[in-house]
């Protein structure tokens, strides 16, 4: 049966990071009064968050992959490798399609061609097409996958599009739950994975994102059918990163809750002991990424979820 966690990660590591104007426009968690002026700065920064949290992990048992960027070309949010991958336990890999045009640049078939020498590849489902008509699906920023249910949950946005949404499941065999979630200024939010996180029995889900009832009963309901225990956050925790968590594992099975110190600040003393009966809670200070990057640390892991050769 497909495991829902993998101590598998893939990440990137940066080397022209930076505020992306590219970006800027549809996601309100890229704050340019936070962001560092300078780009070298901005980097050397960023690097340091990047490094600190890549070796704890690695010290914690997680198999981290790790890939230098490339100077050229440019792709300042390179960081976020789950934006254009996904890799599944039936050796499939999917390439998504990207709204920013220096983002679609991220997309490396060298290093799934080098993944492939210690995974097996089975075969490779391209969506990238849809760029051409303006339609898009940033891969696990898009999409929240419950993969032991084989159930995607995306909220529709300029960055997550019906359509995509739509071919995405008829290649893969998810059934889809799509709604629509706004941040507390009413703002459509740009990613699903900021809004909720799926773990083995629980998900963290922002239900008063979900301005529209009828959705909400059916996002909380599609959860708790699934047998997951469902612990709320408010529209302030999700502004902070609390739903953009990763659950992992170690090589000797403990499950690791990954988030960014902003993110484990804001919750309760409630809800941290409520997530500590499933997983160790497992934080890192990411202030420069999350300010210039409007991403968090699920977004800086693309978990490899492919068989081993």
């Amino acid at each position: 049966m497909q495991s829902q966690t993998t101590s598998n990660l893939l990440m990137i590591r940066p080397v022209r990071f930076g505020f992306n104007e590219q970006t800027a426009g549809s996601n309100v968690f890229q704050n340019a009064d936070l962001a560092t002026q300078s780009r070298d700065v901005a980097q050397e920064k960023a690097l340091r968050e990047f490094d600190d949290m890549t070796h704890q992990l690695m010290a914690a048992g997680v198999n981290v992959i790790i890939y230098d960027d490339l100077p050229e070309p440019f792709t300042p949010d390179s960081i976020f490798p789950n934006n254009w991958v996904s890799f599944h336990y039936s050796g499939t890999v999917v390439l998504y399609p990207m709204q920013a045009p220096n983002r679609r640049l991220e997309r490396r078939l060298d290093i799934i061609d080098d993944l492939a020498k210690k995974y097996h590849v089975a075969k490779i489902v391209d969506l990238t097409h849809f760029e051409q008509q303006g339609k898009y699906l940033e891969g696990t920023g898009s999409l929240v996958l419950d993969r032991m249910k084989r159930i995607a949950y995306a909220c529709l946005s300029p960055r997550t599009d019906a359509d995509v949404l739509a071919e995405f499941s008829q290649k893969t065999g998810y059934s889809v739950v799509a709604f629509s979630a706004v941040d507390s200024a009413g703002i459509p939010v740009y990613h699903t994975n900021v809004v909720m996180c799926i773990g083995d029995v629980f998900a963290i889900v922002c239900l008063a994102a979900i301005a529209d009832p009828d959705e909400r009963l059916m996002v909380r309901q599609s959860l708790v059918n699934s047998g997951k225990h469902v612990i709320d956050i408010t529209l302030e925790q999700m502004a902070h990163f609390a739903g953009n968590m990763l659950l992992v594992t170690t090589r000797k099975g403990q499950k690791l809750l990954i988030m960014s110190t902003q993110a484990f600040d804001s919750l309760s003393a409630r809800q941290r002991d409520e997530l500590d009966d499933f997983a160790t809670l497992f934080h890192f200070n990411l202030s420069t990424i999350e300010g210039n990057g409007g991403g968090s640390a699920r977004c800086m892991m693309a978990e490899i979820h492919l068989p081993s050769r």
